[in-house]
Formats: C-alpha cells, sequence, structure tokens
C-alpha cells in the first residue's frame, strides 16, 4: 500500500509573509496614515477616524512595541524566505508552476511588508525628530 500523496508546496513561507504584512500595516495605520491626514489638512478625517476606532490611539501610544513585533515578524519571514528561496520544487509540471508562483508572491508579499514597514517608522520616529531639529 502506498502513502498518501500530499501537496509538496511548502506554504509556510507564504503564510509568514501574510503574517508580517499584516504586522506591519500596523504600523502603517499607527503612524503614516495619521501623518499623511494631517500633512493633507485633513484633521477632521482624523478625529473622525479616532473616534470611530479607538483603539487607534492605543496603537500610536505603544508605537515602539508595535514596531518591536512587526520587525520580529519581518524578520522571522525574511528568515523563512531566505531558507525557502531554493528549496526543491516538484517535478510535475503543473505543480512545479504552482511553487513556482506561490515563491513569487511570497516575496512579493514580503517586499511590500517591509516596503510599508520602513514607511511607517519613517513617519513614526524619523519624521518628528527632523522637525524638532
Amino acid at each position: 500500500m502506498t502513502p498518501p500523496l500530499r501537496d509538496p508546496v511548502d506554504k509556510t513561507s507564504a503564510w509568514s509573509s501574510w503574517a508580517a504584512l499584516f504586522a506591519s500595516s500596523g504600523t502603517l495605520i499607527c503612524c503614516a496614515l495619521p501623518a499623511l491626514l494631517v500633512a493633507m489638512g485633513a484633521g477632521a478625517a482624523l478625529s473622525t477616524l479616532v473616534s470611530a476606532m479607538p483603539g487607534l490611539v492605543w496603537v500610536s501610544e505603544y508605537k515602539e512595541a508595535v514596531f518591536a513585533a512587526a520587525g520580529l515578524m519581518l524578520a522571522f519571514s525574511g528568515v523563512l524566505q531566505w531558507r525557502n528561496r531554493s528549496a526543491p520544487c516538484p517535478l510535475d509540471p503543473a505543480l512545479r508552476q504552482a511553487c513556482m508562483r506561490m515563491r513569487q508572491t511570497s516575496t512579493r508579499v514580503y517586499g511590500v511588508s517591509v516596503a510599508i514597514y520602513f514607511a511607517g517608522g519613517w513617519f513614526a520616529f524619523v519624521q518628528p525628530w527632523l522637525g524638532n531639529a
């Protein structure tokens, strides 16, 4: 009796990339979005957003912890991306194509996550420092 077939495509790095995107989006919401709204002169929209989502104030108060958690998730996801970069794909053409698409999508999502993280970091830490200098 043969063992049951399982999907040989490793989805770990894809899931970690989506988790990193979720975490880095928190940095964008806490810092970049309020700065963008104020810079555009939409302070009233920001106050409406804060009244509709009071948790936004909490996220902004603890931005160091939010950035630390997001940075750890990005680092973990980056390690998984690096480890799986040359993992073998199946020989079956359809499964191989799915494996390659999954790997490319995962890499793109990770890149977007890193970009969002740095944009949020700019508005949270660098931009206020430049404004006070």
